[in-house]
């Protein structure tokens, strides 16, 4: 891995779980890793349930764009994170890969997307910063 390892979160629309998974990232890791995210078909707008969850922890991402992963979003990563299993990618990853299982918050409110924030927020802890 680099001196700051890049992770690279991705879904299917880049507006929900991985720009999750990248703002939780940047909020508990600091500058020990550089958060991405990308989708494969991205939505217009990030979801604002989620943004509307992590601006509780001071994080702002309700003006990020989502994005469609590219092969260079791959090979430039040194950890890519599948929030859904089984996603088709454009190529390989270069870096490690890990698939994890969480739900699309696509319709859901703030309420019910906080449950996923902390379920979110754990895997990473004991995944990626435990290291």
């Amino acid at each position: 891995m680099t001196a700051t390892p890049t992770v690279l979160f991705i879904c299917q629309h880049n507006a929900g779980r991985s720009q999750l998974g990248a703002a939780l990232l940047g909020h508990l890791g600091g500058d020990r890793f550089t958060a991405t995210s990308a989708g494969l078909s991205p939505a217009d707008e990030v979801n604002a349930a989620v943004a509307a969850t992590v601006a509780e922890l001071g994080v702002d991402i309700s003006g990020n764009v989502p994005r469609a992963v590219t092969t260079t979003d791959l090979d430039e990563a040194d950890i890519v994170v599948l929030m859904k299993p089984g996603l088709a990618l454009p190529s390989t990853p270069r870096g490690e890969l890990l698939e994890w299982s969480f739900p699309n918050p696509e319709a859901w409110d703030a309420d019910a997307v906080r449950p996923l924030r902390e379920a979110v927020s754990e895997k990473i802890q004991s995944t990626i910063l435990a290291r």
